[in-house]
Formats: structure tokens, sequence, C-alpha cells
């Protein structure tokens, strides 16, 4: 993306500058929402994990932050989940990888489910071409291999990392729905804010554009980046070149989606992962 000839940083930052981005006022409200971003994140693991053993919000801040430091360079950040799971004892490791992965499935969970919502009402206003047969035929054959799979894991004693699929399926339908709402509602209240991030940027840019119609866009970019395999440096590639894409058809020009794509890019992962390299340089294995 740097080397794109529409996005330079020079170029990002006078244009950042003329539409008033480092503003004071600017500045502190991108900071609020993105410490409610990173405050539900927080209180959402807290709660996850509070049927094995009750953190306190400072606990789960560093696993969180730490956790997030540590698996900056591993693909879709898998790193994640040995990173938290090493804030425990040994025998609370296994179950702490399974809350980890259900945390991740509650919020791929609203983004599918917001995407695709917003993908159907992107089709309807939006001149995109598709073909919708082989969109049928590539559903069904992933329908059919997704059942397959499944069929064969419960029938067979394959394992990954000493996770079998029938002890991760017994593990998420029997953990406490009670601690599964309050997953689901953290992460909605996550995907609210960080989705209004991107519509406030769109208005700082000078944007003149509803709430209802960036969402539509907004949940639509979200759903195709967040099932394409990518890493921490490679992240803001992806979503800058699909973003790109999607707001080209409502007449958004590239440095403005790019400019807005990098500040979200720094404000989320950049500025977080700043603060959890703190935890990480000061981290002590738990005591048995």
């Amino acid at each position: 993306m740097t080397k794109n000839t529409d996005f330079d940083y020079p170029i990002f930052f006078d244009f950042s500058n003329k539409n008033n981005l480092f503003s004071i006022k600017t500045m502190i409200f991108l900071l609020i929402l993105t410490g409610f971003n990173w405050f539900f994140e927080i209180l959402k693991w807290q709660k996850l994990t509070a049927s094995i053993k009750r953190n306190s919000f400072k606990d789960a801040l560093e696993q969180s932050l730490g956790s997030l430091t540590a698996s900056l360079f591993t693909p879709n950040r898998i790193g994640e989940y040995g990173a938290k799971a090493i804030y425990y004892t040994k025998g609370y490791r296994k179950r702490i990888m399974l809350i980890n992965l259900l945390s991740n499935i509650l919020q791929m969970g609203i983004t599918c489910i917001l995407g695709v919502i917003g993908f159907s009402f992107f089709i309807s206003k939006y001149p995109i071409s598709i073909n919708y047969s082989k969109i049928l035929l590539v559903s069904l054959f992933s329908v059919f291999l997704i059942a397959f799979t499944t069929f064969i894991l419960s029938k067979t004693k394959f394992n990954i990392k000493g996770f079998s699929f029938e002890k991760i399926k017994t593990f998420i339908l029997n953990y406490p729905k009670k601690l599964i709402v309050y997953g689901f509602c953290f992460s909605l209240l996550r995907y609210a804010f960080f989705s209004f991030q991107f519509y406030y940027l769109l208005t700082v840019f000078g944007i003149n554009i509803s709430y209802l119609q960036a969402m539509i866009v907004i949940s639509t970019m979200y759903l195709f980046t967040s099932i394409m395999p990518s890493i921490f440096i490679f992240d803001v590639v992806i979503k800058g070149s699909v973003a790109v894409y999607l707001f080209s058809l409502l007449g958004i020009n590239t440095l403005t989606v790019l400019s807005i794509i990098t500040v979200m890019w720094f404000f989320n992962f950049v500025l977080p992962s700043i603060i959890g390299s703190y935890f990480v340089l000061n981290f002590n294995f738990p005591k048995d």
C-alpha cells in the first residue's frame, strides 16, 4: 500500500492535516472510541474466563493487550491462543485456549451476521457484477465440505494439540450460557464502536454520507476481510484493498479510504500493541 501512487505517507499527513485529523478534539474522540473498543474486549475476556478463575480488570487488560502484542506476526493472530494460556498455570491452559476460541467465534459471529445483512443491502444498491450460479455452487460445495468434515471429525479420534472435535463441541455446549450471552453482547458493543469509528473518520475527511449507508459498506468490508488469512503487518494492506474497491462504488476516492484504513490500523492495533509490549516485557510465569 505504501507504494500505491495514490498513497504516500507525506501526502497522507498533508491530506490529513488539511482535514483537521490531527486536531486535539479529533484525536481525543478517536482515542475514546478506541478505548471503548478495547474496554469491551477486555470485559468480554474477564467475563468468559470467570468460569474457571475470577480475574480483575487489570489482569484481563494485561492478558488481552499482552497476547495481542505477542501474536502480531502469526497468521490471523493464532499465537494469541498460546500467549493467553501462559498467563495461567498448567492445569488451566487447555481450557483457556478453548475459551479464547469461543471468544473469537462470538466476535466472528457478529461480524458474519451483520456482514451478511450489510452485503445483501449492498448488492441491491450498488452496481456490482455477481455470477449467482457460481456463488450458489460454491456455497453448496462449502456447506457439503463443512458438513462432511464435521461428520468425519465427530466419528474419528482426530486431535489438534490434544483437542478432539468432540471435546471442543462438548466444552462449548456445556459452557455457562449466561457467560456466552455476556460475550455476545460485548462482541456486539465492540463492533458498534470500531465500525462507528470508521464512519466518524469518513465525516472527518469530508465525506457526506448517512450512517446507515456507510454501515452497509463497512459491514460488507469487515465480512470480506475477516475471512481472509493475514498477519498484522499486512492487515492494513488487505483491508485497504477491499475498502478501496467497495467505497469506489460510492465515488469515494482512494486516498481518503486508504487514509481512514491507516488511521484505524494505528489506533486499534498499533497503539494497543505498544501498550501491550509493556506487559510482554514485564511478563512472569504464574506460580503453580
